[in-house]
């Protein structure tokens, strides 16, 4: 029989990320011969991922990766079953190696046919860890920007996102980041809400009106104050017609409630600012431009960049779960 030394489990430990005692075994059935216990930890690897392809991969790590001119960046997600493996920093480790060899690739499929090491595919030490760890692993969110400048921001682990400007400035570092801040927080899917394609944004003004009402109808019921029902939910609805009947019914009300006409240019800014406001939730929700910037609300986001003189020209966010 051959004698299986400390030194060797560890060197096959190294390696490979699996536990002392899988080595050791996988070291006795190969006979003390490396490489064949490389590949029977891969084949343990293979029928874990078998029996658990059909399991909910929800935790893990989201990471980011930005080259070193920060003109392209890479984020990912990196996805297990537990969360006490997401955290662990072996793992997390991993997801940080991936996302750094992603750098050099344009999808998801790429990277995984690419080369992790001289023995195996990065598809092929994702199949090994399964086995090491005893959980599904595998890439799940994947996403590649390339811009004059790139900065990334990462929420605890959970929440990656990448901002492309339109040039490098002194301020670009905090300017990305903030973006993409804004980005991992809120969820933008579009830049503005002019990108909204017309039979989108009707459907979205008939299912949000048509919700609210429902939930008016429970409040009614409860004796509860009841929500505003919108006529609009985006400021591509938002004419110059609509905007002048909005002014006209703020006066009408401020006539009828009895305030003197002398104070109404004070007041009408405001309400006017209401009504665009409660009529364009689509673009608050979806379009990053249109939405109020985290770091003062006081602001859209538009208003912000546009004081530094830039463009967003892309951004793009993953997430577990």
């Amino acid at each position: 029989m051959v004698k299986i030394t400390a030194a060797d489990v560890n060197k096959l430990r190294q390696a490979t990320g699996a536990g002392m005692m899988d080595c050791k075994n996988a070291l006795v059935e190969a006979e003390g011969d490396f490489d064949k216990a490389i590949e029977n930890l891969r084949k343990k690897g293979q029928k874990v991922a078998a029996k658990r392809s059909d399991r909910e991969s929800a935790e893990g790590a989201a990471v980011a990766f930005v080259n070193e001119n920060k003109t392209k960046a890479v984020i990912l997600t990196l996805n297990c079953e537990t969360d006490f493996v997401g955290k662990n920093d072996s793992f997390v480790a991993l997801a940080n190696e991936l996302v750094e060899k992603a750098i050099k690739f344009s999808s998801k499929d790429e990277l995984l046919a690419s080369e992790y090491n001289a023995d195996m595919t990065v598809a092929d030490k994702l199949i090994e860890q399964t086995g090491v760890i005893g959980e599904k692993i595998e890439i799940g969110d994947f996403a590649v920007l390339e811009g004059e400048f790139i900065g990334s921001y990462v929420h605890g682990n959970r929440i990656a996102a990448i901002t492309a400007l339109s040039k490098n400035f002194d301020k670009a570092e905090e300017l990305a980041k903030d973006i993409s801040m804004q980005v991992a927080s809120m969820g933008a899917e579009t830049l503005s809400y002019k990108d909204f394609d017309p039979a989108f944004v009707a459907a979205e003004t008939e299912g949000r009106i048509a919700a609210i009402v429902k939930e008016n109808e429970e409040l009614v019921r409860l004796g509860k104050t009841l929500k505003n029902v919108p006529q609009y939910v985006s400021y591509a609805q938002i004419t110059d017609e609509v905007l002048k009947k909005a002014e006209e019914d703020a006066k009408a009300e401020l006539k009828a409630e009895g305030k003197p006409e002398q104070i109404w240019d004070r007041i009408l800014p405001g309400k006017i600012a209401r009504f665009i406001s409660d009529n364009t939730s689509l673009d608050q929700e979806r379009a990053l431009l249109d939405q109020n910037f985290i770091k003062d609300e006081s602001k859209k986001v538009s208003e912000y960049v546009n004081g530094f003189g830039i463009e967003i020209t892309g951004f793009k966010r993953v997430t577990l779960g």
